[in-house]
């Protein structure tokens, strides 16, 4: 998950304009890697309308948007291979994954994120923080309950002031 320096992962529209104002250009960021280590990708309807309006689709893996509102009729035609609806619970979600075989899931999406944080369904985290401030938008986390630990796994930094940071939940 990106996230602005000051803890946003959209602005409040959903834009994320502010993500493509670094220079990026040659450096790696393990996307590729880390998109082939998952199974499927979970995400909100926000994030996939976010995702829609970039043009080309850019996931290969499976995508499930997590929706109370669309239904298979909301995605196009040339997606409904690629992305399935779901209206179902964090924890009935990662049960259906285990029947399919699906054992890594990225989850994605402010909301969504936290969705499975509560269900105590997230084991590790990598965040890319983004130098940039954007005063207000969509914060990566919402309110937990209690206090959630994690134990730092790595950091790499990059010449464009992107930080990667990857954490394990510590189990209590």
């Amino acid at each position: 998950m990106a996230m602005s320096l000051d803890g946003f992962v959209a602005r409040s529209d959903h834009r994320l304009d502010w993500l493509n104002k670094q220079p990026t250009k040659d450096e790696d960021h393990g996307f590729t890697a880390f998109q082939d280590s998952v199974d499927v990708i979970v995400m909100g309807s926000g994030s996939y309308r976010t995702v829609r309006g970039f043009g080309a689709w850019p996931y290969t893996k499976p995508v499930v948007v997590l929706s109370r509102s669309m239904t298979a009729d909301d995605i196009p035609n040339d997606l409904r291979e690629k992305v399935e609806v779901s209206d179902k619970t964090p924890p009935e979600l990662m049960k259906s994954f285990d029947a399919r075989g699906f054992s890594r899931v990225y989850v994605d999406g402010g909301a969504i994120i936290c969705s499975f944080l509560k269900a105590g369904l997230i084991e590790d985290m990598r965040i890319t923080l983004i130098p940039i401030l954007i005063g207000e938008g969509i914060r990566i986390f919402g309110e937990t309950q209690g206090d959630v630990d994690l134990e730092l796994v790595s950091v790499s930094s990059f010449p464009s002031g992107l930080v990667d940071l990857e954490y394990r939940l510590k189990i209590r």
